[in-house]
């Protein structure tokens, strides 16, 4: 996978050349995580490259990007929940610490996690599992991304 892509997340979803995108939603688009080191790792991006905090958007797109987020959040419990026994919970954050683009992480949590990470934020994890290739996305994740997909297909019909 380039890199071209990652330097502009948000205009590349929009011109339909963001790989990492699963499904366009109401506010955004949820897109699976470039690291998958907690396999399910996804993240909701507003669909608008300038909004840079959820106070930018107007209150309706605002309620609409929290709703998003609740679905992707549902979905990567719900696949993960199928595709992992250990599946413990899902945490949602809204940080923009580093990235300067509205964006939500949505982290599945594991009971094989390390004793001491399995209860903290996921940000103490190692340099390593944020860069080393073995957790790098790739098509060993294709079907966590069909089951992502599939039940953001679910709780998007009426």
């Amino acid at each position: 996978m380039t890199d071209d892509w990652q330097r502009d997340r948000i205009g590349s979803a929009l011109r339909g050349e963001n790989p990492t995108v699963l499904r366009r939603l109401r506010a955004g688009f949820a897109a699976i995580g470039d690291v998958q080191f907690l396999p399910g790792y996804s993240v909701l991006l507003a669909d608008d490259p300038q909004v840079q905090r959820l106070s930018d958007l107007p209150k309706a797109k605002r309620l609409s990007f929290l709703s998003d987020m609740d679905v992707l959040g549902e979905a990567v419990e719900r696949a993960c929940r199928r595709l992992d026994p250990a599946f413990r919970r899902v945490n949602l954050e809204i940080l923009g610490n580093t990235d300067g683009f509205l964006h939500a992480h949505v982290w599945p949590r594991f009971d094989w996690e390390p004793a001491e990470l399995v209860h903290m934020p996921v940000w103490l994890y190692s340099r390593e599992h944020w860069q080393d290739e073995r957790h790098a996305l790739s098509a060993r994740h294709d079907t966590l991304r069909k089951t992502i997909g599939e039940e953001l297909d679910l709780l998007a019909s009426p």
